[in-house]
This record gives structure tokens, C-alpha cells and sequence, in this order.
């Protein structure tokens, strides 16, 4: 665990926002959940993303987890009737609750003293099993 040792000036890409007149495909958040949601190839994006904030004066930047979904059991970006339910009012709190978010801090936030260790957290394995099973090899006609 990491504690500021001051105030980090950090830009949040994780809250639903919008207009009622943008259609999903307009939406700069789903956009952006989208984005973080997808393989590699979305790897370049995000970095011109954090660039341009890096460059922007900011220490880093609050993104939606790639492992949102897992840690939920959501289904992503759910719809009703085909239209998000970012869209509807009374369900906005019940999307944002599906988003889990991560912290990305720009340089050597340790070295550079905006950061200091409370603790580490481990896991220690007690025991590993690796079990195989070969299905029955026929022979082909």
C-alpha cells in the first residue's frame, strides 16, 4: 500500500458522464471503458492518452480496471432494450458500482518522494499441484 505525501494531482477517466443527447456511440465514457476493456491493440492509445495528461501537469491518472468484470460478475456495458443503462437515471448508481478502478502514477512516484510505503502485500503458495490427463489417441481411419 502507498501513501501521498502530498496532494497528487491525478485526472479520473472512471465516472459515467454525459448528455441525454448523445447516443451511446457519441459517449465518451463507454469510449473510454471500452478502450481499457480491449486487447493489445488499445495498448497505444492509452499511452497517447497518459502523454498528453502527463503533459498536462498532472502525477497520473484514475482508469477503469480491465478486471472490472471479474471482480463484479457484470455483464460489460449492460443494456436494456439495446440502450445502456448508463443512460438511465435510476440505474446509474447500480453501473457505477460495476466499475473497479486503478491507479497509474506518472514517473518514479517512490524515488521522487510523492509516495511513501505502508506495506506490501504477498501471497505465499503452500503448495502447487500440476495435473495432466492425455485423452485416449485413436487411430485415424
Amino acid at each position: 500500500m502507498l501513501n501521498p505525501t502530498k496532494e497528487l494531482k491525478v485526472i479520473d477517466l472512471t465516472p459515467i458522464v454525459g448528455n441525454d443527447d448523445e447516443t451511446e456511440f457519441e459517449s465518451l465514457d463507454i469510449a473510454i471503458h471500452m478502450l481499457f476493456m480491449a486487447s493489445k491493440h488499445s495498448y497505444n492509445i492509452s499511452r497517447e492518452i497518459a502523454l498528453e495528461i502527463y503533459n498536462n501537469g498532472f502525477d497520473g491518472l484514475i482508469y477503469p480496471s480491465y478486471f472490472s468484470t471479474l471482480r463484479t460478475g457484470a455483464t460489460p456495458l449492460e443494456t436494456i432494450l439495446g440502450i445502456s443503462i448508463r443512460k438511465i437515471p435510476q440505474l446509474t448508481e447500480y453501473a457505477e458500482s460495476q466499475i473497479k478502478s486503478n491507479i497509474a502514477l506518472f514517473g518514479r512516484p517512490i524515488q521522487d518522494e510523492k509516495v511513501t510505503i505502508k506495506g506490501i502485500n504477498r501471497i505465499v503458495l503452500k503448495k502447487v499441484i500440476y495435473d495432466y490427463d492425455f485423452g485416449p489417441v485413436e487411430k485415424a481411419p
